[in-house]
């Protein structure tokens, strides 16, 4: 009997071996990036830190890779619009002019992103990614600053719109090239300028930025860039990601969440300063 099941054992070992071996690994983590990156992304931001790297193991080029993962995060970023609807409808005129910024800065950055030669993008890939991840280690100091700095601000002076609309389409148009941490440079950008309702905020930012990656979206699909069967599959996994980040959000606090992206986005800044 001992014979027996000693013989068992070392068969049940020999096929889980023989199993992982037929595995490509790389699609296992290119359904855990996207999935977590669904998840960062509803409760944090930074999913682009883990499901573009997991783009470029499938074996793209670099632009493809951004193309693709712009594209499986979009419809994530199109589906919160609804949950600020009512917000704006009461700032409909200054939504519309943020959505035409969205509209230029990302027709420009898309544009200049399908006009970079691959090794330039790979080259810049790193330092793209260690910005990005700065701006996510400075975001908790920032937005302590900009709250301490509300009381200062003359509430009776209206914002002034087109210094807003300039500057959000030079956000944008880094939206459209790349796109990592924008979504928090927006919000900064809206308080330096003396609005302080968070909703209203929050409003702004999904109109600019879901507009600043809906036209790089279809820019890349009419150009070719995107490439549909990890697409696909990261486009699902997002939303279910997404879909269970409430309870993340009540258990973990923000800067613990904050602290992560920011660790996983120098870590992936030093892994590709290290393959160049």
């Amino acid at each position: 009997m001992r014979v027996g099941s000693g013989l068992l054992q070392w068969g049940f070992m020999l096929l889980l071996a023989l199993g992982a071996s037929s595995i490509d690994w790389h699609w296992v983590w290119l359904v855990v990036a996207a999935f977590l990156g669904g998840l960062l992304n509803a409760v944090a931001g930074g999913g682009s830190f883990l499901l573009f790297p997991a783009m470029l193991g499938m074996k793209m080029l670099p632009i493809q890779a951004n193309a693709t993962n712009t594209v499986a995060l979009w419809p994530g970023q199109l589906t919160s619009i609804a949950a600020y609807r009512d917000d704006i409808r009461k700032n409909l005129r200054l939504a519309v002019l943020m959505g035409v910024a969205g509209f230029l800065g990302g027709t420009a950055g898309a544009l200049v992103l399908l006009n970079t030669p691959q090794k330039t993008f790979l080259h810049l890939v790193p330092w793209l990614l260690l910005v990005a991840a700065s701006i996510f280690a400075v975001s908790g100091s920032v937005a302590r600053w900009l709250e301490r700095r509300k009381g200062s601000i003359d509430q009776t002076r209206a914002p002034r719109r087109w210094p807003v609309f300039l500057c959000t389409i030079v956000v944008c148009f880094y939206i459209g090239y790349f796109g990592a941490g924008a979504g928090f440079l927006i919000i900064t950008l809206l308080s330096l300028f003396g609005f302080q309702d968070l909703n209203e905020i929050n409003a702004l930012k999904v109109v600019s930025t879901t507009m600043a990656n809906g036209i790089a979206f279809v820019l890349f699909v009419v150009d070719g860039q995107v490439v549909w069967r990890y697409c696909l599959l990261a486009m699902v996994t997002c939303a279910i990601g997404g879909d269970m980040s409430a309870s993340l959000a009540r258990r973990v606090p923000q800067p613990v969440l904050r602290g992560v992206v920011v660790f996983i986005g120098l870590g992936m800044a030093a892994w590709f300063f290290w393959k160049q």
